[in-house]
């Protein structure tokens, strides 16, 4: 009995110290949380602050990878609404100080001088399209942004209509906080997510007309509140190397460019600048998402040409 009782005394303790390396070490234990929202699809819950992997994340009162702002921009300050999806937010991978809406307000900053003060607001989250991110303008406005900035990468032209079914079911959509470390580490790499009821709407014929519908939803938006709109896009890391983009890649590629020049839009698109770039896998840390060398290039295109 005494032999039992020591070997849980250890085996507890063991428990103690797992828990509080995964919390310290790793952040587990206070994972980012979302909301369901019926046209938005999910946000990020407001008024967070935490740590993943040693990197700081902050969320806003408004759903944004932004410090705190006011409603409005006070004398002196310009701002500029950045808009997209993981690449935009920067993930548990990126600290808040090296997202692209931090590298572009250093930037802009350092090219605008010191009389003005520049506000680059981050309105992103994870897996977001066109449709989710017309819909959170729907919802909040623009924030007397002077500049709308669009970015999307090659899968979001297929993006689906928003579903809010993901939070909570799916493990990268948790809207609660576990009770433990050990917990989190579980529901995420050993428990299977749960399923997600599908969406009512009918399947899309035409995912590329409807995601250009909703760019250009975003833009007269823009139009709108005075704000002027950039779109640019990145391509996927299996573009820049043979056999390159697919047959239904390069025809979407092709619809977004004529769309762009129809509409005499401020249009960037970092295919061919990536492919001029020597090795242009060490623009990416996976197959989607910007390494530090890729998001330095993207924000130094997006500021200079802002």
């Amino acid at each position: 009995m005494k032999i039992v009782l020591v070997l849980l005394s250890i085996l507890f303790g063991v428990l103690i110290l797992v828990e509080i390396g995964l919390r310290i070490g790793f952040g587990f234990g206070s994972p980012v949380l979302y909301l369901g929202e019926e046209k938005i699809g999910y946000l990020l819950a407001p008024n967070q602050k935490t740590r993943r992997y040693g990197n700081r994340i902050e969320i806003n009162q408004y759903s944004m990878r932004s410090a705190a702002i006011t409603a409005l921009p006070v004398a002196g300050v310009r701002r500029v609404m950045l808009l997209g999806d993981s690449l935009v937010n920067g993930g548990w991978w990126t600290d808040q100080s090296q997202i692209l809406s931090a590298l572009i307000n250093q930037q802009l900053q350092a090219l605008w001088g010191t009389e003005t003060t520049v506000e680059v607001l981050n309105v992103a989250a994870n897996s977001w399209g066109p449709p989710n991110q017309f819909a959170y303008l729907q919802r909040f406005g623009t924030f007397g942004s002077e500049v709308i900035v669009l970015l999307i990468n090659t899968d979001d032209l297929f993006s689906a209509p928003p579903n809010s079914g993901v939070v909570g079911r799916d493990r990268n959509y948790p809207n609660t906080k576990p009770p433990l470390a050990l917990i989190e580490v579980f529901n995420r790499y050993l428990k299977r997510s749960e399923l997600i009821p599908p969406i009512t709407q009918p399947q899309l014929s035409d995912p590329v007309g409807y995601n250009l519908e909703k760019i250009q939803a975003i833009q007269a938006i823009a139009t709108q509140n005075q704000a002027k709109f950039l779109l640019a896009m990145t391509p996927l890391l299996r573009e820049l190397i043979e056999p390159g983009s697919r047959d239904y890649e390069i025809k979407a590629r092709q619809r977004l460019t004529e769309f762009t020049q129809e509409k005499n839009w401020v249009y960037i698109d970092f295919l061919s600048l990536f492919r001029e770039t020597p090795n242009p896998e060490k623009l990416y840390r996976d197959h989607i998402h910007l390494s530090s060398v890729g998001n330095q290039l993207v924000s130094e295109t997006i500021s200079h040409r802002l």
